[in-house]
């Protein structure tokens, strides 16, 4: 029997490799909108070069995570007021059109996956682990995409997919009611696109976008208030 054969990292998937680590460690709410990360820090605790840190920030600053701040350096991506706007509204928009085809669709497999993402969110929110419930709550309404069997759609989703986890992990950790209220909101659109009422699943899927929109544009305002009280 041969012995199995190393193959030898290449550059360009230790960069993807970080990339997604980095990613991943941001995402998880580890750090908040707004705080700084230094390359040099980041590549001793990942033990790789400063220049595979810059470019990982380099893509995380193309999907909207980071923003480059001239003279000061990383920082992890803050929503504005327009920022939730403009997310929510497409979100509602995409995330209806996929409801309403995701519940006309005949595979059960699909509805399976969908209903397993469900349920999936209802353990997390049950344990109250709020990096989890994001998680889990990102994979349904990703389900619900992937079910409506729509490339294109699955594809525009996909450009702005990171941008709509950071706005999930912002509106569940800042401007939720609660694990609770997080589990009730998918609970209309869910029950709506398994009975197979596609107007009605897309209906739904709107308005949980545009509930959880202005509780998240409610919180940024009276972060903006306190911001000036307090100046």
């Amino acid at each position: 029997m041969k012995n199995p054969q190393l193959k030898p990292l290449i550059k360009s998937s230790i960069e993807s490799r970080t990339t997604d680590s980095l990613r991943s460690y941001i995402l998880s709410g580890a750090v908040k909108p707004g705080d700084r990360l230094t390359e040099t820090s980041l590549a001793e605790q990942l033990g790789v070069g400063r220049a595979t840190v810059r470019s990982a920030f380099q893509r995380l600053a193309g999907e909207g995570i980071l923003v480059q701040i001239p003279y000061t350096g990383w920082e992890v991506a803050s929503l504005s007021i327009k920022d939730v706007w403009e997310l929510w509204t497409l979100r509602g928009s995409l995330e209806g059109l996929a409801a309403r085809l995701a519940a006309e669709q005949t595979d059960p497999e699909q509805h399976a996956a969908i209903k397993q993402a469900y349920q999936r969110l209802e353990q997390d929110c049950l344990a109250g682990d709020m990096n989890d419930i994001s998680e889990s709550d990102m994979n349904l309404h990703r389900a619900i995409v992937n079910a409506a069997g729509h490339e294109r759609l699955a594809h525009q989703y996909k450009l702005v997919e990171q941008q709509v986890r950071l706005y999930i992990m912002t509106s569940n950790v800042y401007a939720s009611d609660g694990p609770s209220d997080i589990f009730s909101q998918h609970t209309p659109m869910v029950e709506a696109l398994l009975a197979g009422n596609g107007p009605r699943a897309s209906l739904e899927a709107w308005r949980h976008n545009e509930t959880e929109g202005k509780k998240l544009s409610d919180w940024l305002q009276q972060q903006s208030v306190q911001d000036v009280i307090v100046n």
